[in-house]
This record gives C-alpha cells, sequence and structure tokens, in this order.
C-alpha cells in the first residue's frame, strides 16, 4: 500500500525509533548506503509531514546524505532486529552491508526501499544543520561525542510512504 498521509498510518512513533530503530538509505541503487538509526522524530515542519534524523559526519552514509536531495527511512519487523544490528555494526566503505545483513534492496524510482520493510518513508530532504556542540548538555557530550563532531539533524519532507 502506498499513501502519502502520515496521519493515515497508526503506530507508536516513539518506539518506531527508540525500540525498532529504523535504516536511513540514501544514493541511487547501484550507489547506496544505509545505516541504523535510533534517533528521530516525526511530526509537522511548515505545514508539512517531515521526518527528523541524525547522521554523524564521520559515518559513511554521510556523504550520501549530503549529496542527494532524497532519502529513505525503513522500519522492519523485530525478526530483523539482527540485520539492523549489522547495517549499525560495519561500514559501507568496507563491505556490501545488504549482502552482510541478509536484506534486500529494491530500486523505487530514485531511490532505495529493502524488501524487508514494513514501513518506507521517502523523504526529501528540505532543512539540515549541525547540532552545536556547546549547547549539548555535558553528560551527552561526553557520552556520544568523544573526539567526533556533533550529528547533522536532517529534516525530510515524506512524499511518499510505502507499506
Amino acid at each position: 500500500m502506498t499513501t502519502n498521509k502520515i496521519k493515515d498510518l497508526h503506530f507508536d512513533s516513539f518506539k518506531l525509533f527508540e525500540e525498532q530503530w529504523a535504516l536511513v538509505t540514501a544514493g541511487s541503487f547501484l550507489h547506496h548506503n544505509s545505516m541504523t538509526i535510533s534517533w528521530g522524530e516525526l511530526g509537522t515542519l511548515w505545514h508539512r509531514d517531515v521526518v527528523t534524523i541524525y547522521v554523524k559526519p564521520c559515518r559513511y552514509t554521510y556523504s550520501f546524505m549530503e549529496d542527494n536531495k532524497l532519502f529513505v527511512v525503513s522500519f522492519f519487523d523485530d525478526q530483523y532486529k539482527d540485520a539492523l544490528k549489522v547495517m549499525g555494526s560495519i561500514s559501507g566503505r568496507d563491505v556490501d552491508k545488504d549482502k552482510e545483513a541478509h536484506l534486500t534492496p529494491i530500486a523505487h524510482n530514485d531511490v532505495t526501499i529493502y524488501k524487508e520493510a514494513k514501513l518506507s518513508l521517502i523523504c526529501k530532504k528540505i532543512y539540515f544543520n549541525d547540532l552545536v556542540f556547546d549547547n549539548i548538555p555535558v553528560e551527552e557530550q561526553n557520552r556520544h561525542y568523544n573526539n567526533e563532531k556533533p550529528h547533522r539533524m536532517y529534516i525530510g519532507e515524506i512524499i511518499e510512504i510505502i507499506e
């Protein structure tokens, strides 16, 4: 099923990111990269349905996010938790993560989605900004940013929803 209205879906958005995790994917079908994310929000901005995600500049996916106008946030059933662990623990610089995680990428228009995903949000990047290190609570600075730059926040307008 494809819809363009996030309001038509029924789920606990807090659990989607925090407990179930997700994949963010950017790039073309032939040259894409995905990474596991557990931080994100769904909401509205400028009267548009949006998703907000965060990617560190040191991650391989970062360059794909920078170079592309579209990205996909995909959610999976619990049976794919091990696959998401793989996608979050190895770099696409070094190996074919899709193959290692036993996930099946599918070309969909100008993006890559996964056959196994229960929900894919195709997003058009409409805003981004770097988190400001000095504005982050000290305990979170110490926990997440040892010798690394803070995440870049990306806000994407949800232009298509695939269930």
